[in-house]
């Protein structure tokens, strides 16, 4: 179920942007998750600070960034190939603010994965979505330095973690939406209905129900054992993307895809196997 929603979610981000202005829809996804979690909001004693740099970087800047990019494209299995530069961002991030040790199979892994979206360059069905690429490689930083300060939340409750990054979502992209989108943002309550269930589904799919049953299935099997399972997400999302959309895979992608996946697993699974050793 959170691989089908991890995967299935580019698709209904993109139609989300391509029926609404891309702040404005992003700023509704958070509206969403911030009333399912309100009632778990609360002051986290000695957490504060964490929980709001982490709810303006993954809640606000994450979907600022990731929605352009989403509204740019045209390629959307080329993006989801480049959102998966989150992981070994994450693991650079870690060595060189926490102090973390890897060896070289996790090396190979973060080159092998950056390799694979450079491939993506030099393919004519996906170069023409470099721009969109690069913003979906700033959102997958943006991602990992969210990681890392959920790391440090650890023994607080999901649901209010995502209860303060929903109300800083609402505050950063509704802000950005109403200076750069005013006339999107004033014309909401005559949104159709079907734009709104794809908005819908990102929210509650993918960030409350994905998430959630990530931190349910980690609180109850080891982190060896779960987070590999998680590699079937990209998979799933470039190529349902690719049948919704009609947009072609070829073997440049399959080849970019291919290298960028097996370094996201190798850096995944030694990760996960570090973890559980620690």
């Amino acid at each position: 179920m959170m691989n089908l929603f991890w995967g299935l979610n580019i698709i209904a981000v993109k139609e989300s942007v391509n029926h609404i202005a891309p702040l404005t829809a992003g700023f509704l996804r958070q509206v969403i998750v911030f009333a399912i979690c309100a009632p778990a909001l609360r002051i986290v004693p000695g957490r504060m600070v964490t929980l709001t740099m982490l709810g303006i970087m993954t809640g606000g800047l994450f979907y600022l960034v990731i929605n352009l990019s989403l509204a740019l494209a045209t390629n959307v299995s080329a993006l989801a190939i480049g959102s998966q530069l989150g992981v070994p961002f994450a693991l650079i991030l870690g060595v060189v603010f926490l102090g973390e040790r890897i060896r070289w199979p996790r090396l190979i892994g973060i080159v092998l994965s950056l390799a694979g979206v450079v491939v993506l360059v030099f393919d004519p069905a996906a170069a023409r979505e470099v721009p969109a690429l690069a913003l979906t490689a700033l959102a997958s930083f943006i991602w990992a330095v969210g990681s890392l300060l959920q790391r440090q939340l650890r023994g607080v409750s999901v649901l209010t973690i995502y209860a303060w990054i929903g109300l800083w979502g609402m505050l950063v992209v509704g802000l950005a939406a109403c200076w750069f989108e005013p006339n999107a943002m004033s014309t909401i309550g005559d949104l159709r209905l079907a734009p709104l269930a794809w908005v819908a589904f990102s929210a509650i799919g993918s960030t409350l129900g994905g998430h959630g049953a990530m931190a349910w299935l980690l609180q109850r099997h080891p982190v060896a054992m779960v987070t590999p399972m998680t590699l079937a997400a990209p998979v799933i999302s470039v190529f349902t993307a690719a049948w919704y959309f009609g947009t072609p895979i070829t073997m440049v992608m399959l080849i970019g895809g291919s290298l960028a996946m097996a370094g996201v697993a190798i850096v995944t699974i030694r990760s996960a196997r570090a973890g559980q050793q620690a």
